[in-house]
């Protein structure tokens, strides 16, 4: 059955303001237009650095059922778009994800060319099942990845990331891309819209040679 909190697609698709003025209001700041900045749809709260994240020896099994290690799932030759999500979560996993599908649309047939995934960070609630249902919501559930595992491991990895923050209710919007295996991670902590995600991973294959 699925999760009549989370919102559609259509409901939470935002112009170039909307950005601003949703990530204002989950951040709790005032002001939203004063966070107008060209080239990023969102300024406030954001914060881009480089890091060496070495990938757990885990197991992670995918919304279709399919069970892999990590370094499967993520190391498949093609430079990297992460994040975390929950199922149930109605405030920054809706407009994260919703980001990534406009990302894609903006990608148009280079889509395929980047390995997008989404890990739960609440693997009692998320299932496959529940996993493929939030992933119809943004699309086909095969739009791109969606995975969980075991409590334990979803901890590893978020602490592996620098994402744990010892409860999902304090789970905070952050973005990972990743050229190829071997490389830095790109960390944007804050909300960044699609265009400014898109020039991230535009300037990360620049970076790459790519």
């Amino acid at each position: 059955m699925s999760d009549s909190r989370i919102p559609p697609p259509a409901a939470i698709r935002l112009t170039a303001l909307g950005w601003r003025l949703a990530a204002a209001l989950l951040l709790g700041l005032p002001g939203a237009p004063a966070l107008a900045h060209q080239g990023h749809e969102v300024q406030a709260g954001q914060q881009r650095s480089e890091h060496l994240y070495p990938l757990p020896a885990l197991q992670v099994t995918r919304a279709d059922g399919r069970r892999l290690s990590l370094a499967e799932a993520i190391d498949d030759g093609r430079p990297v778009v992460l994040n975390f999500i929950y199922t149930t979560c109605t405030a920054v996993c809706p407009v994260t994800s919703q980001v990534f599908v406009e990302l894609r649309e903006r990608l148009g047939a280079a889509r395929d060319k980047v390995n997008m995934v989404s890990i739960s960070i609440d693997p009692e609630q998320d299932q496959p099942r529940q996993l493929s249902a939030y992933a119809k919501r943004f699309g086909s559930a095969g739009v791109w990845a969606h995975y969980t595992g075991s409590s334990a491991d979803a901890v590893e990895i978020q602490r592996a990331f620098g994402a744990w923050r010892g409860d999902k209710m304090n789970h905070q919007p952050i973005t990972y891309l990743r050229a190829s295996p071997g490389k830095p991670w790109v960390r944007l902590d804050g909300f960044y819209g699609p265009s400014a995600l898109l020039a991230e991973y535009q300037k990360l294959l620049t970076a790459a040679g790519g």
